[in-house]
């Protein structure tokens, strides 16, 4: 049975070990192991601090690259004084790789954040992403791989005061729920999102070691943990891919700007630095975003047949070429006929690339069909000659007739101004219903005076991408994805044609008029039809009871899902107030800041402004989303379009009938009362004036 050992405070200052004079009980000698592997990890990084390029470059390029790269491993080795050093240990019955003589004892493996080495090179603490690590979380009773022990550690701030030991390879010991587990499963919440790295369960760590190539899809309820599985995943590949993703590059897509300042320590505290954040409309962000659209609007500019639309519009500026083209050099004039233009502009319709790289092809392939010429009159030009012959004024003036420049801006500007010209590109694909929904009713007199939309910037960029291959990175992992549109999945799609991706959402959250209907059906969009679906269903985050009545909803959201299943042992806390005015909603608050931890008051949008107007007069300090929370300020005021992907300690919910009430239509508003139900880790109060929506019962 697991052995716990109560906290202690001040741990005693222990002595270095000798094998002379070992310490006497197991939690001393694992406070010593500790002790000593931050010695190590401070010689590592004052060995890297320690370094001396000043001959080793040969050039001042080289050396501010090198630097960068010193910088980035000191502040990888950085020891965080209330981040556990280690969090487990591996006891193998034999050692692992090595041949299993009779006799012969195992080796033991500390588990941990990172790699820790000693002075001779003998490893103090393991990664937990080291193949000889995944034992810790996939090992069991039924299958210990070799396993004799697994010892996990408890920790108050970075102090080690606990130790629970379960023997996997002992038919005689009882498999009992780890208790140090699910402590750090349900310890409260102060400050941004953190990892999960000590208590990965084995379906996540499935996930996460799943290799670089494919693509995966993490449909999560919440409090499931796929946010933490996603970061980890990146984490890992980073760990067995390093060289290739260095070159290829990593890329973390988030829903706004709030939720990535809430994850953005996870990956740094795994040892992660270069790994990119962004939205999507970091991504498109070609224009400035100054304006709005109306549901219906979004809709149809989010819709996946507006891509065939702007591919018809670019490449509408192609005309067949009239006149044939006449290059003079010296003496001698070469004719290219214009059936012959007419050829070499259709082989490179053909072929369906950029239009922008078949327009920087045309002049060459003219220039070739002039050095043909040449050749049969018996010269010999080489390819200087041709070269030439494609900066010839008489090819330049041609291209630009035939296949004239597109700035993708200004092409769906016209678009979205020019009836007419909507109506040639949008025949068949969009009705005149819809074609006059996206249609602007004012003119625009230029791109920068335009008052763009964040779907327009999307379609710029989808333009953009017409005209120009957009850059694909290694790996790019999309969370919150069930609320972005076909088009904003093509936009993230491009970022990894030639990589992989992991898309995480929960497609009972979906709180946009287009949101995601399908997990397939998306997957399309992003060009990763073949990436594997995986499920989550064990809830570790959300009480049962909170859960559980937020699960009434799914059959009105979402009927085909499975219900989260909570594992917590701690039921939480569960609570419906009347309440008759805002006096009561702060009395609901109150009372939640007197536990420990972060609490969260969710409201409607429209509620905000009265709500920070009675938290001031009250004196009860707040935060905006995204603000990291103190010991003296813990409390967050949160509108509920900004609540998806947070979590809090404790959460009072106000109003959830004007929730409802603020969405365009009634699914959406269940959809987003579903999301701020289940934002609580340990107690839910909900406060209502008006009746609660009869979907709640």
């Amino acid at each position: 049975m697991p052995r716990r050992q109560p906290p202690v405070s001040t741990p005693p200052v222990v002595p270095p070990a000798t094998p002379d004079a070992e310490p006497p009980d197991p939690l001393t000698r694992e406070r010593a192991h500790l002790t000593h592997s931050r010695a190590a990890l401070r010689a590592m990084r004052e060995d890297v601090q320690a370094l001396d390029i000043k001959d080793v470059t040969a050039n001042w390029v080289n050396a501010a690259a090198l630097a960068h790269q010193i910088d980035e491993r000191i502040k990888a080795l950085a020891d965080l004084s209330d981040t556990p050093l280690f969090f487990g240990r591996l006891d193998y019955l034999h050692s692992p790789g090595a041949e299993r003589a009779e006799g012969a004892e195992g080796e033991k493996f500390y588990i941990g954040r990172r790699h820790v080495h000693d002075t001779d090179g003998d490893p103090m603490v393991i990664d937990w992403r080291a193949p000889v690590s995944q034992p810790f979380y996939r090992a069991s009773k039924q299958d210990p791989q070799d396993i004799a022990l697994r010892r996990r550690f408890g920790y108050t701030g970075g102090d080690l005061t606990a130790y629970e030991d379960e023997h996997l390879s002992d038919p005689a010991e009882a498999a009992a729920t780890s208790k140090l587990l699910q402590q750090e499963i349900e310890r409260p919440r102060v400050g941004p999102m953190r990892d999960i790295v000590a208590t990965i369960q084995p379906e996540q760590d499935e996930i996460v070691r799943s290799g670089l190539a494919a693509s995966l899809c993490v449909q999560g309820g919440p409090g499931t943990g796929k946010t933490a599985v996603g970061l980890h995943r990146v984490a890992y590949l980073l760990y067995a891919h390093r060289e290739r993703l260095a070159r290829t590059g990593t890329l973390v897509i988030g829903p706004n700007r709030s939720f990535l300042q809430y994850i953005e320590q996870v990956l740094p505290a795994l040892g992660e630095l270069e790994v990119r954040q962004a939205t999507v409309d970091d991504l498109v962000a070609h224009v400035e975003v100054r304006g709005t659209d109306g549901a219906a609007a979004a809709v149809v500019k989010g819709d996946a047949r507006m891509a065939e639309v702007l591919r018809r519009a670019v490449y509408s500026h192609v005309t067949m070429p009239t006149e044939p083209v006449v290059v003079v050099r010296g003496s001698r004039r070469w004719r290219v006929p214009a059936y012959e233009l007419e050829e070499l502009v259709q082989e490179l319709l053909d072929r369906d690339i950029r239009y922008g790289a078949a327009r920087e092809a045309l002049p060459q392939r003219i220039a070739h069909a002039v050095l043909v010429q040449m050749e049969r009159s018996g010269e010999a030009p080489d390819d200087r000659v041709q070269d030439s012959v494609a900066r010839n004024a008489a090819v330049k003036a041609a291209v630009k007739a035939v296949w004239p420049p597109v700035e993708p801006a200004k092409l769906v500007l016209r678009l979205l101004t020019d009836a007419d010209f909507l109506a040639a590109h949008a025949d068949g694909v969009l009705d005149e219903a819809e074609q006059k929904e996206i249609l602007w009713s004012r003119p625009v007199r230029s791109v920068r005076s335009a008052k763009w939309s964040a779907a327009d910037a999307v379609l710029i960029d989808e333009a953009t991408d017409l005209v120009q291959r957009t850059h694909s990175l290694g790996h790019v992992v999309l969370d919150e994805a069930q609320d972005l549109s076909p088009m904003q999945y093509r936009a993230v799609g491009r970022r990894c044609t030639t990589g992989s991706a992991t898309v995480l959402g929960d497609l009972a959250q979906g709180t946009t008029p287009w949101a995601t209907r399908s997990w397939q059906e998306a997957l399309t969009h992003l060009g990763k039809q073949d990436a594997l679906i995986e499920e989550l269903t064990a809830g570790f985050r959300v009480p049962t009871d909170v859960i559980t009545y937020a699960s009434r909803l799914l059959p009105y959201i979402a009927p085909g899902l499975t219900p989260v299943a909570s594992v917590r042992e701690n039921p939480g806390t569960f609570e419906i107030r009347r309440a008759a005015g805002d006096a009561d909603v702060l009395a609901a608050c109150r009372d939640a800041l007197a536990n420990e931890g972060s609490t969260g008051l969710i409201a409607a949008d429209t509620r905000i402004p009265a709500l920070t107007e009675a938290l001031d007069a009250a004196g009860v300090p707040h935060l905006t989303p995204g603000e990291e929370t103190t010991p003296d300020t813990r409390l967050t005021l949160v509108p509920a379009s900004l609540a998806k992907g947070l979590e809090y300690d404790y959460v009072v919910l106000d109003e959830p009938r004007a929730i409802v009430d603020a969405e365009p239509d009634d699914r959406t508003g269940l959809r987003r009362l579903y999301v701020c139900l289940t934002r609580a880790v340990s107690g839910l109060t909900i406060t209502h004036a008006t009746e609660l929506p009869e979907q709640l019962g």
